[in-house]
């Protein structure tokens, strides 16, 4: 909810309030489907929808403040998930490889084949450890935007790519329902948009580096 009478700077100008589901004027229009998936994100619609003060949450004009705190852990959340699904796609291209056999041979034995498991290694590993990173420093009560933004990139590339190869390896299988690759797909094509999309995360993230050297100092990778 905007609210203009709260003042300052312009993030300082929303707040959040509670409407509970049976409120007069409260419409729910439609469930919307994402990519053919129906998960609960909903149309909604207010219509001279009146609460009493009491629903308001947290103190006025900090609903963009609030929504914040929750956006950084949230995107480590989103991105343990995604190490989760990761390994899963993994395991079943993996498990495809050794059990799908092509010109007289299973398709483990194919150099190419052996590049997507390479890649996907790397990537899953690299996602990994810098999920690790990003934990730990809000652990230790660190700013850390520049390691959230990084991996909520890095973690939904990588998520989209590894299911990508896994449904490579299965060919037209991979198409199907038969696997739970084709799901898996449309999910993680979601992720490099909700919670913030990939540009505007490469944006805050060079623009908060770039920063640091315009104030004369630099980037310690080692002292993060």
């Amino acid at each position: 909810m905007q609210d203009r009478a709260a003042g300052g700077a312009p993030h300082l100008a929303f707040s959040m309030i509670l409407v509970p589901t049976d409120t007069p004027g409260y419409t729910i229009v439609r469930e919307t489907p994402v990519l053919g998936l129906s998960g609960a994100h909903c149309e909604v619609r207010y219509d001279d929808v009146r609460v009493p003060s009491a629903n308001l949450l947290g103190p006025r004009g900090q609903g963009f403040v609030i929504a914040q705190r929750r956006l950084g852990p949230g995107r480590i959340f989103h991105c343990m998930r995604w190490l989760g699904q990761a390994q899963r796609a993994f395991d079943l291209m993996c498990g495809r490889l050794h059990a799908r056999s092509a010109f007289g041979e299973p398709l483990a034995r194919k150099q190419l084949m052996r590049q997507h498991v390479f890649d996907s290694y790397a990537e899953i590993q690299s996602a990994r450890l810098l999920t690790l990173h990003a934990a730990h420093a809000m652990d230790a009560g660190q700013d850390a935007r520049v390691e959230i933004g990084a991996i909520k990139v890095v973690g939904a590339r990588m998520l989209h790519n590894v299911i990508d190869r896994a449904i490579q390896v299965y060919g037209a299988a991979g198409l199907t329902p038969d696997t739970p690759l084709d799901r898996m797909y449309r999910h993680a094509r979601a992720g490099r948009i909700y919670d913030g999309p990939d540009e505007v995360h490469v944006d805050s993230v060079g623009r908060r580096i770039l920063g640091a050297y315009a104030a004369g100092g630099n980037w310690e990778f080692g002292l993060r």
